[in-house]
Parts: C-alpha cells; sequence; structure tokens
C-alpha cells in the first residue's frame, strides 16, 4: 500500500485540507488498450478497508478519475470515511505519482541511456516543447526510474545480480525489451517502499549542494592597508 495519511504539508508548504491519497496495486494482467476496451476499473475492488479490516468505517467506492495515457483510462478509487482516505487501484502498466505508463517512461529513459547527452536526448523524446523544460521532464524521469531499478536490484538479487540500475542494463540481465511491468509484479509486496514511478512510496531525496560549496578557499589575510 502506498502513501498513506500521514503526510500533511502540501507542495506549497501550506496544510492540506486532507490526507494524501492512497495506491495500491491492481492485477489485471492487462495491456493499458485491454484495460480501457474491458473498462476494467469497474471490477476493480478490495476485499476490505486497508486501515479497518474489521470493517464498519464506511468503507465504499468512489468516483473514479481519468489518466491522460492511455486514452479514456480511469482509475478505481475506494473510499475510507473513518480515515479520511482515498484508495486507487492501480493497473500494473500505469505509472505511480507520474503522467504516462510503465512504458512510455521507459522507453523514454532509455533512449537518455543511450543519447550522448541529456540534451539530445531530450530533443528526442519532448520535440514539442523547449528545451529547458524537455530536460527538467527528462531529468526527473531518469533521477526516478535509476533510484526504483537500484532498489529494485536489492530486492531480486538472484535475478539482477550484477546489475548497473539502468534500464539497459536490466533489459539485457532479463533479456526482455520491456521491464518495469514485470518488475513491479515481482516486487508487488515492496510496492509501499519503492519510489514511484514504479513503486508507490516517496520520492527520493533530491541531492542539494553544500552550503560551503561555492565558498573560497582560506588563505592569508590581505596587508592591513589593504583591508
Amino acid at each position: 500500500m502506498g502513501s498513506g495519511p500521514r503526510k500533511t504539508t502540501a507542495r506549497h508548504r501550506r496544510k492540506r485540507c486532507g490526507p494524501w491519497p492512497v495506491q495500491v496495486r491492481f492485477a489485471t494482467g492487462l495491456t493499458g488498450e485491454e484495460y480501457v476496451r474491458q473498462e476494467a476499473w469497474r471490477s476493480a475492488s478490495l476485499p476490505c478497508c486497508p486501515f479497518h479490516p474489521e470493517g464498519g468505517c464506511g468503507f465504499a467506492r468512489h468516483t473514479p478519475y481519468p489518466r491522460v495515457s492511455p486514452p479514456g483510462c480511469l482509475v478505481a478509487r475506494l473510499y475510507c470515511r473513518k480515515a479520511r482516505t482515498t484508495i486507487s487501484l492501480l493497473p500494473d502498466f500505469l505509472c505511480s505519482r507520474l503522467t504516462g505508463t510503465l512504458a512510455e517512461v521507459e522507453a523514454a529513459v532509455a533512449v537518455a541511456e543511450a543519447a550522448p547527452s541529456l540534451e539530445v536526448a531530450s530533443e528526442v523524446v519532448r520535440p514539442d516543447i523547449g528545451l529547458f523544460g524537455a530536460l527538467r521532464w527528462l531529468r526527473r524521469r531518469v533521477r526516478l526510474i535509476h533510484a526504483g531499478l537500484a532498489a529494485t536490484i536489492g530486492l531480486l538479487p538472484g535475478l539482477l545480480a550484477g546489475c548497473e540500475p539502468t534500464v539497459t542494463s536490466v533489459r539485457s540481465a532479463m533479456s526482455a525489451e520491456s521491464v518495469l511491468v514485470p518488475l513491479r509484479v515481482a516486487v508487488a509486496p515492496h510496492l509501499a517502499a519503492l519510489p514511484p514511478p514504479l513503486g508507490f512510496g516517496a520520492r527520493p531525496a533530491r541531492r542539494r549542494p553544500s552550503p560551503t560549496a561555492l565558498q573560497q578557499e582560506a588563505g592569508p589575510d590581505p596587508p592591513a592597508g589593504t583591508r
């Protein structure tokens, strides 16, 4: 189960009006196109409330929400009245807390790994926007996917022994053209601890420059007359 009702601060640093939504895996075995064609969100459900398995909390279906890709895709939601929390049932092909599908983000990161630079790759994967925006879009996905793969390698040492945390390396180890969806299935019990878009946990912390990174090196004081 993904992030729950503990976090109370929004991105703008103000207190949220309610708890953050929870994401859980909806194991369908369907592709995105099959999921949309069958309207599989209509049959998505949980046997009980994740917070109150004993019942009595007003657990019920909630309005599904749309995703941009694939077109026509809706994600089923349930609501716990007592916890005041929404639970989204995310099918395996969709990214968690990121627009698009796992296949789409995997393809973009693979292009970035093969390109001579992120600038070149960003022009290939996002020619529809300016360079600065494309770079930011691609860097975010590369950072998240590499973090997720690093954690996954530790969870699957037999399958991914010796792998680098890259799409290219993991594809080679698994002899597969697409790996993120199979990996989500393989590490399903640990999804709450893995970063998005592969898992349902918190995003990895960004590295920030040291406060002393821009300081000049210490040296002798200047002569008294020049101070």
